[in-house]
C-alpha cells in the first residue's frame, strides 16, 4: 500500500463532478498539475478535510481520514497567502503553530526559534508581517508548518506569487527540509518548471479527474492530447 492513497474520492463544484484516485509513496514530492477550474485545490482540500467528500475514501499511512476534522489529518497546508496575522510578530505567527492562543512554553519557544533558523529568520523574531518581503513572509509560513509536525506538507500554489528565481529558492527549501524532516509532499503548481525541477512525481488533472500520474518526466512528455494542450507542445 502507498503511504497515501485516494481511491473515489467524490465532489461536485457547480456543474463539475470530481472523482479522483491517486497513489503517493512515502518521502515522495507529488507535483499536481493541470489546466485552472480542473479540480487540483479541491483535491488538496479534500484531503485536508476543508471540503467534504462525497463518497471514496482518504487514507494516509494506513488510517483511514475520511471522516476526520482537518487538526486531526497528519496533514499541513501552505497557501498562496501564507495567512499571517499582520498584528504578530514573526514569532509569534510560527508559534501559532504550537498553540493558537500563543500559551507558549520555553520549550515551545525554544522551538520557535529552531524553526525560524530553519528557515533562515534568526534575528527576525520581533519583526512584523509588514516589514517582511514576500519570500521573508513565505519563509514564516514555512517555519510555522514545520512545528505542526505533520508528515504530509501540501502547497497550494504556495509560490505563485513570487518570481522564477525566489520561487526556486523556496522551492529548493523546500526539499531540504523534506530531507531534514521526512516528509511527503503535495504541490500544486500552475508551471511545469516547477513540477520538473522540484517533484520526482507528477499528477495531471483535467475535468475533476486524475488523466495520469508517475515519473515527472514521463508525464510531462506524455502524448496524451489533453496535456500536449496544456503545455502547447
Amino acid at each position: 500500500m502507498s503511504y497515501i492513497e485516494i481511491t473515489g474520492l467524490a465532489f461536485t463544484y457547480e456543474d463539475l463532478v470530481m472523482r479522483f484516485d491517486l497513489a503517493v509513496e512515502q518521502g515522495a514530492v507529488m507535483a499536481i498539475i493541470g489546466p485552472s477550474g480542473a479540480g487540483k485545490s479541491t483535491l488538496l482540500a479534500l484531503i485536508g478535510g476543508f471540503e467534504t467528500a462525497l463518497g471514496g475514501a482518504v487514507v494516509i499511512d494506513g488510517v483511514d481520514v475520511t471522516d476526520l476534522p482537518p487538526a486531526e489529518r497528519p496533514v499541513t497546508t501552505l497557501f498562496q497567502d501564507h495567512n499571517l496575522f499582520a498584528h504578530l510578530s514573526v514569532a509569534q505567527n510560527v508559534g501559532l503553530g504550537l498553540h493558537p492562543g500563543l500559551r507558549l512554553t520555553a520549550a515551545d519557544r525554544a522551538a520557535v526559534a529552531r524553526a525560524l533558523d530553519q528557515v533562515g529568520l534568526t534575528g527576525y523574531e520581533d519583526r512584523l508581517p509588514g516589514q517582511l518581503s514576500g519570500g521573508e513572509r513565505q519563509r514564516v509560513a514555512i517555519a510555522r508548518c514545520i512545528l505542526r509536525k505533520r508528515p504530509v506538507l501540501m502547497l497550494d500554489e504556495a509560490f505563485a506569487a513570487l518570481g522564477p528565481a525566489l520561487r526556486r529558492e523556496m522551492l529548493s527549501l523546500v526539499l531540504d527540509l523534506k530531507t531534514r524532516e521526512n516528509l511527503t509532499i503535495l504541490m500544486v503548481t500552475h508551471d511545469p518548471a516547477d513540477a520538473a525541477f522540484a517533484a520526482d512525481r507528477t499528477a495531471f488533472i483535467a475535468a475533476g479527474q486524475v488523466v495520469t500520474s508517475g515519473a515527472t518526466d514521463d508525464v510531462l512528455a506524455s502524448r496524451h492530447p489533453v496535456i500536449r494542450d496544456y503545455l502547447g507542445t
